[in-house]
């Protein structure tokens, strides 16, 4: 049975992403400082379908095995307009459900990778992602705030995040508005890295 899942990178005080977000400054210019640790792994860059990264050790196996659990996405407008632009084709290899308003036909791509835009809300969309994972894991991309309302709906079972070992001071907060009577939380796994500290949580429903 599938789960609801996020996997983040966020900063020690907190931020998910930079300030001036824009299709021409992702993530507000913060990607690199929060994900050194993911763009060292050969894993990382043979899943975008380059060659590249130094490195293939645990934090490599860790992306493998998330690669390999997902089956469908969900994200929200703002990531996918941020990313629409730069990313390559066939990124997700898998359907990615775009939260909007706007009505737009599925952009089909080249590979297994499909943009569906939902405009009738998240329960909508995470039933479609269901059908699509066929098991396996369904994965809230982004941003934060799409992060939130999934939370906050109750609807997450697991997630993960990576601490990098920086300060940022200003930003989006991944955990902005959460309400905290939602869930029973509880710490499954820490995984140590040379440029990150990876946590996964279980959440119990309340």
């Amino acid at each position: 049975m599938s789960k609801i899942i996020f996997d983040s990178g966020i900063s020690l005080d907190g931020y998910y992403a930079g300030d001036h977000r824009s299709p021409n400054n992702p993530m507000g210019g913060v990607s690199e400082k929060l994900h050194q640790w993911m763009f060292n792994q050969k894993a990382f860059w043979k899943y975008l379908g380059f060659e590249g990264g130094t490195e293939d050790g645990p934090d490599g196996k860790y992306i493998r095995e998330t690669i390999e659990r997902t089956g469908a996405f969900i994200m929200g407008k703002r990531m996918f307009e941020e990313g629409e632009v730069s990313w390559p084709n066939d990124l997700y290899k898998a359907d990615v459900y775009v939260l909007t308003h706007e009505e737009r036909e599925p952009w089909i791509q080249e590979g297994a990778t499909t943009f569906y835009f939902i405009n009738d809300g998240i329960e909508s969309a995470l039933d479609k992602a269901r059908q699509s994972a066929k098991g396996k894991d369904i994965r809230i991309q982004g941003g934060a705030n799409t992060i939130q309302q999934f939370l906050n709906a109750g609807l997450v079972d697991e997630f993960l995040i990576h601490i990098a070992p920086v300060f940022l001071g200003s930003g989006i907060r991944l955990f902005d508005g959460i309400d905290k009577d939602q869930y029973d939380i509880k710490i499954a796994e820490i995984i140590p890295s040379d440029l990150t500290i990876h946590l996964r949580y279980k959440l119990i429903k309340l």
